[in-house]
């Protein structure tokens, strides 16, 4: 893999760790800033709701413009977001920078998905994208339990320096080593933006965008809400939770390098296999929350088949819109952020349920089990 795929993969380091510290650092910023925990928590959704809608928006924005200077201007803009947020005592000022930031990772991540595809051979996109998403996978390994460190000893401020900074080498390396024109070497790069919208009416691309949105959905609505769970039903303490979500990040980490080497060549293996098994696994999770050595390396399982499954039906976004160059990563990345959103909502209303806190992982295995006869549909061609 190419030395700039490695380098864009520490941008999206520094903008998953962004998109999932908060987290942890919730009580302790609404306290500083005078806000309720729950206003506060509305920094998580506007961050979300800016990622699914500006995704095509950067990508229009940019589409004539050179792919290594709109991501240094992207990256370079999503620090400036974090140091602004650091130093303010509003939470209104807060909260537009991080829909700033959100537009920005939302820019980044769309026209970085599309550079990616021109890096390496077209047979290829799966392995390159599977490097691109360790970024995230790492981050919530290594990014957010970090965070949450920072956050503890010198406040949430010091978690917001840390990830301005973490853009730093990356915007470097990017405008030392990134190729300047991304464009395609048949010129389909110059497409027509009404011929690139128009590839949103064929099936097969549609299909590929609900699967996407509908298994990263379950992904995100259970891993938002497994820390209550980890302390409650459970039984474990505090410290117990950031092990549950590295386990999570590193079983994500080890789903997406697996699954990265078969998205090409086997995308139905990947979705034949991890499919029925999240299917399964998520209301498994609820089934054993109050066995701890069941618990734990369920959570590592579910991690590895929700990335593999999610990342594989990412890849086939990419390919399924290769008649929009310019859009396709705007298509991918709307796709992932849709589910993003609508996933934790959904799980929260699921706690409303019966169920209780361990409604999030039905709510799951629910989603997944829309999807998959809608994965076993063949869309006809022509």
């Amino acid at each position: 893999m190419p030395l700039p795929l490695y380098l864009l993969a520490l941008a999206v380091f520094a903008m998953g760790t962004s998109e999932f510290m908060l987290a942890g650092l919730l009580p302790d910023l609404a306290a500083d800033l005078g806000v309720p925990v729950g206003t506060a928590g509305g920094l998580t959704s506007a961050f979300a709701v800016g990622m699914a809608l500006g995704a095509p928006l950067m990508a229009v924005l940019v589409r004539n413009r050179s792919g290594r200077g709109s991501l240094l201007g992207f990256v370079l803009a999503f620090a400036a977001a974090h140091a602004v947020g650091a130093v303010t005592a509003s939470f209104p000022v807060l909260l537009v920078t991080r829909v700033v930031a959100a537009l920005a990772d939302a820019g980044f991540l769309a026209l970085a998905l599309t550079t990616v595809a021109a890096l390496v051979p077209a047979d290829r996109k799966g392995r390159a994208l599977a490097v691109l998403l360790a970024g995230t996978t790492v981050a919530t390994v290594a990014g957010v339990p970090g965070g949450a460190v920072l956050g503890a000893l010198f406040g949430w401020r010091a978690a917001f320096w840390a990830v301005a900074l973490l853009c730093l080498p990356a915007a470097a390396g990017i405008a030392k080593y990134l190729p300047s024109p991304a464009t395609s070497s048949d010129g389909t790069a110059t497409a027509e933006l009404r011929s690139e919208f128009a590839e949103l009416r064929r099936p097969g691309l549609l299909r590929a965008m609900l699967l996407a949105a509908l298994v990263n959905a379950a992904t995100f609505g259970g891993f938002t809400f497994l820390a209550p769970v980890v302390t409650g039903r459970a039984g474990l303490g505090e410290l117990w939770v950031p092990v549950a979500l590295v386990l999570f990040g590193a079983g994500s980490f080890a789903g997406v390098s697996v699954a990265g080497r078969l998205a090409d060549r086997r995308p139905g293996l990947v979705l034949a296999v991890g499919g029925p098994l999240l299917l399964v696994g998520w209301p498994a999770l609820a089934v054993v929350s109050d066995a701890p050595g069941a618990l734990l390396p369920l959570v590592f399982l579910l991690g590895a088949l929700s990335f593999a499954v999610g990342g594989t039906l990412i890849t086939r976004v990419l390919y399924e819109a290769v008649g929009a160059p310019t859009l396709a990563g705007a298509y991918a990345t709307a796709a992932l952020n849709l589910g993003a959103t609508a996933g934790p909502l959904l799980a929260a209303a699921a706690l409303g349920t019966a169920a209780g806190d361990l409604g999030p992982f039905f709510a799951g295995g629910l989603l997944v089990a829309t999807a998959l006869p809608i994965a076993a549909i063949r869309p006809r061609v022509g």
